[in-house]
């Protein structure tokens, strides 16, 4: 299987060497599922989109600092190859800014949540276990770094995981699109890293209630599991 990756940011200067960037966090974590995976990177947040839309098997959106609502010039082209995937029916796969924007796109709504910054390890209760997921879990945790959710669903979509904090947490768009909130993508190295990195912003109360949940334990590669379960079904 080859997966386009729609590479919508780039990993802080300071902490590439260590963990790489977010395409590369990707193919590690589904690689350890299926060495054989094949990945390729769109810059999309540089304009750079695939010739044809059928060059690879499935398509896989990352996360972003930005936000799905901000006037980027290069936002709306992202939309629109997000529609044209979904009328095609491709398999899709998005993460944090992903999932945000699938469901801005197709009709729902992401916008900047009152209840502020959820960062380190959070849980999701599963709410229907589908038939193409191999190893259900009654709740799952991973990684997270977030201010924004989806607050309204896109037509056709249904939630499978949420959370007190994050009652979207885990999307299907018909057949063909599956998306998180968190990310299993993260390790809790580069989490830790990128706490301290952006400390400020956090807010102190929150950093340090992300520090203490990374001694929970995260489900990353069971995670990784639904996602080729999804896109090979």
């Amino acid at each position: 299987m080859k997966i386009g990756v729609l590479k919508t940011d780039d990993v802080r200067e300071e902490l590439v060497d260590d963990f790489g960037e977010y395409p590369e966090m990707f193919a590690q974590l589904l690689r350890n599922q299926d060495p054989g995976l094949e990945f390729v990177t769109y810059e999309v947040q540089r304009g750079h989109y695939p010739e044809d839309i059928d060059e690879v098997d499935a398509y896989l959106i990352t996360g972003s600092k930005t936000g799905v609502y901000e006037d980027k010039d290069w936002i709306p082209p992202l939309m629109e190859f997000v529609r044209r995937l979904h009328q095609l029916k491709k398999p899709t796969i998005g993460i944090c800014f992903g999932h945000q924007l699938i469901a801005q796109a197709l009709g729902g709504r992401t916008r900047k949540s009152d209840k502020g910054w959820g960062i380190g390890v959070h849980s999701y209760e599963l709410q229907e276990t589908p038939a193409w997921m191999s190893q259900p879990l009654e709740r799952f945790s991973l990684l997270a770094s977030h201010q924004d959710q989806v607050e309204e669903l896109p037509p056709g979509a249904k939630v499978l995981a949420g959370s007190d904090f994050c009652p979207m947490a885990m999307m299907q768009v018909d057949d063909h699109m599956l998306t998180f909130q968190a990310h299993p993508e993260f390790t809790k190295p580069y989490s830790k890293s990128l706490m301290e990195l952006r400390r400020e912003a956090f807010g102190e109360e929150v950093v340090q209630k992300g520090h203490a949940s990374l001694q929970n334990d995260i489900h990353e590669n069971v995670v990784a599991s639904w996602m080729l379960d999804f896109l090979r079904k």
